[in-house]
């Protein structure tokens, strides 16, 4: 009996030490490996140049998690020129980075530097824009995804059954870019697929809206009733959309483009000059990307040895869908 009573005694100590122990809370054991594996990591970001939408809206969302997560946000800004940024390239590959991340120009350009850094033990996210090599991870929009979305809203304004010429305008972007490629192999795909439409010029306007508005206003020239325009990128093509306005086309010419989602895609789909945008959203694409760089570098793989790619969401915007909080400005991410 005495034995009994010691040892509910001795029970009850436990429990009242347990309780006042759970009082004080707990510490959480996984935070430490979680921040001392990121602390003090150096990640270097070659963009195609800053100063426009996609760019500083990505950068802005990397530097706020950098700051917060304690490791440091580099850029290189090449400045539109694939020279300054095979330059860079080759200067991190001696500096040797914990992380690269790559906004390709084109598919190739970068493609044997990526995989140089990689057997050097850096690792590689590319960002947007692909190159032919395969890296530790992709994280950006399926651009041939993008492509057939472009295509079927084309051939729906334009194709059998529509009582319109078919009449299409392709404007390319950078010819040996990802987006441009993957774009331009699924509007053919598509286009091939109705008799009724008709490509009657493709030309490549390498992001400059000045050039995008020279090449419509002369197709217009030539055909009159054009139907429709795809385009790579919003910022580019609303000099297309410029010029169609000007020619008073602007209810019979359908222009479908990609961007970014920023507001000032939606200001110029407001104003008549853009009809759709497949939007891939910078700031999820932000978001995204930060997850991604802390995915690699705290995995314990090697630079190369695991590869990855996250396709992000799509969003189609049009007239009757964006509202006053649709898309973005670079004040709202910074």
């Amino acid at each position: 009996m005495k034995f009994r009573t010691i040892l509910a005694a001795g029970l009850m100590a436990l429990g009242l030490a347990g309780a006042a122990h759970a009082d004080d809370g707990l510490d959480n054991p996984s935070r430490n490996p979680f921040y001392d594996g990121l602390k003090g990591k150096r990640v270097v970001f070659i963009p195609l140049a800053m100063g426009f939408d996609l760019t500083e809206g990505w950068a802005a969302i990397m530097r706020k998690q950098a700051a917060d997560l304690g490791y440091t946000l580099e850029i290189r800004d090449p400045n539109w020129s694939t020279d300054a940024g095979t330059r860079a390239l080759t200067a991190l590959i001696a500096e040797k980075p914990d992380l690269i991340i790559a906004h390709n120009p084109d598919v190739q350009s970068y493609a044997r530097l990526l995989k140089r850094a990689m057997d050097a033990g850096i690792k590689v996210i590319q960002l947007n824009l692909e190159s032919v090599v395969p890296t530790d991870a992709y994280v950006g929009a399926d651009w041939s995804r993008v492509g057939y979305i472009e295509a079927d809203a084309l051939v729906k304004q334009c194709g059998t059954g529509s009582g319109k010429s078919g009449k299409i305008a392709i404007i390319r972007g950078q010819p040996t870019a990802a987006s441009d490629l993957y774009e331009l192999y699924a509007y053919k795909q598509t286009f091939a697929k109705d008799p009724a439409i008709k490509i009657v010029s493709e030309q490549a306007a390498q992001y400059d809206p000045a050039k995008a508005r020279a090449i419509m206003e002369t197709v217009l020239q030539q055909h009159p009733d054009l139907c429709g325009v795809v385009g790579n990128w919003d910022n580019q093509d609303v000099g297309a959309g410029a010029a169609i306005q000007a020619a008073g086309k602007a209810n019979d010419v359908y222009v479908v483009t990609s961007g970014g989602g920023n507001q000032i895609g939606c200001d110029n789909i407001q104003k008549g000059l853009l009809d759709l945008i497949i939007s891939y959203d910078v700031p999820l694409q932000g978001n995204a990307i930060n997850q991604q760089i802390v995915q690699t570098l705290l995995s314990p793989a090697k630079a190369g040895e695991s590869k990855t790619s996250y396709y992000t969401p799509l969003t189609l915007l049009t007239k009757d869908n964006i509202g006053p909080r649709t898309c973005w400005s670079l004040d709202q991410l910074k």
